[in-house]
């Protein structure tokens, strides 16, 4: 004896077992750009700052003045 549900059993069951695939999928590939997000950005947020950045930086805060970020900037050859 076969158990029917008019044909809906079958196709709920088969977009559920794609939907979650599709989730699992998803799942990975954010897994995977958050583990590998830094080491992919050279120049993003997470990147370090240069010695020019670093530099200018300094003269922002006041830490030294324009003629010393000025003699630095020629030296680091910027």
């Amino acid at each position: 004896m076969m158990y029917s549900f008019g044909g809906y059993g079958a196709g709920l069951g088969g977009g559920l077992w794609m939907l979650g695939g599709l989730l699992l999928v998803a799942g990975i590939v954010v897994l995977a750009i958050w583990l590998l997000g830094p080491r992919l950005r050279l120049d993003g947020p997470g990147a370090d700052p240069g010695p020019l950045d670093i530099l200018r930086e300094r003269y922002a805060r006041g830490e030294i003045s324009e003629e010393e970020f000025e003699r630095r900037r020629k030296v680091l050859g910027a």
